[in-house]
């Protein structure tokens, strides 16, 4: 179990007129600030002794106390799954995630997701956010597979957060489409959002909104499909499906950025083994939490999207 932790830092002057929660932000980086902000709210920070407000503007020259509480077990139950790990050390876990699991419990699915497998096989969690739970660093849909890196402690998380905030992270993915792309490359820069009608579907066709960059090689070439290996420069929410549907090629098995798309043939076929959207998180590249060095990671190829890809081939 993690002990409690007591932390103090003297306000130098020249952080008069800033606010408390953004400056203790500044002087335990290792901590997000909304942690900071809940810890404040909870009443376990104080300056000279007395409670204070996360706005509060400090003067300079103020004794700033930060008590943070050892972590609680998480509310989300710990489950043996089945869970493939790609990498693991004292900072971090790379998963391979496999189809059908949702990584965060929510309605419907208070169990059986990439939290609850990871209570179970991760032994050395020093807690993230006041909980003994993992630190989840980007998400993938529930129907893609592939790599996904998981904090095991808060530093960690907000060093993860920060590399891909900052898209120092490279990520590849493998995807099936309808059609065959115009071009062997192309680069895909939008403005991205919620759909105007449909709130749970989101968009590059928008007037205002948050940048996207996918960019994307045509691998190979079937009759009525194509393998195709994407970069994503941004990480929005479905943006690979977005992007490709909006630009005419549809992940095969896409129920909701390609349900108009009919399929013939092999491509019919391929459809039928997958049964889910075929995009893989085949790559990921980032600097280590720890000691910077670029870490490398890949998932193989699942069975069904193997099995797909044979059946396209004509094998």
């Amino acid at each position: 179990m993690v002990a409690p932790d007591a932390r103090e830092h003297r306000a130098p002057p020249e952080a008069r007129g800033e606010r408390l929660d953004q400056f203790l932000a500044r002087a335990f980086p290792d901590l997000t600030r909304s942690r900071i902000q809940g810890l404040i709210e909870a009443g376990h920070a104080r300056v000279d002794g007395r409670p204070a407000k996360a706005a509060l503007r400090l003067r300079g020259g103020e004794l700033l106390s930060l008590q943070v509480p050892a972590p609680v077990p998480a509310v989300p139950v710990a489950e043996e799954l089945p869970l493939a790990v790609l990498h693991e050390d004292r900072e971090l876990v790379v998963v391979d995630k496999a189809a059908g699991m949702v990584v965060h419990p929510g309605a419907g699915h208070a169990s059986g997701t990439l939290v609850n497998a990871l209570l179970h096989r991760v032994k050395d969690l020093a807690g993230v956010g006041g909980e003994l739970r993992p630190g989840i660093v980007h998400r993938l849909d529930k129907d893609t597979t592939g790599c996904l890196v998981v904090a095991k402690h808060e530093s960690a998380l907000v060093a993860l957060q920060k590399a891909f905030k900052t898209r120092a992270v490279e990520k590849t993915y493998l995807a099936l489409v309808h059609g065959m792309p115009k071009a062997a490359e192309a680069r895909l820069e939008t403005l991205y959002g919620r759909h105007p009608v449909h709130r749970q579907r989101f968009t590059g066709k928008v007037k205002e909104g948050k940048p996207a960059i996918t960019v994307y090689r045509v691998r190979e070439a079937f009759e009525g499909a194509a393998l195709v290996e994407v970069d994503l420069l941004t990480g929005r929410t479905h943006q690979i499906r977005v992007h490709l549907a909006e630009s005419g090629h549809p992940l095969l098995c896409d129920t909701m950025y390609g349900a108009g798309r009919q399929a013939k043939g092999r491509v019919a076929e391929a459809q039928e083994v997958l049964g889910r959207q075929a995009l893989h998180a085949w790559k990921l590249a980032f600097p280590h939490p720890r000691t910077g060095k670029v870490l490398h990671v890949e998932a193989p190829l699942p069975p069904d999207f193997t099995a797909a890809l044979k059946v396209l081939r004509g094998r």
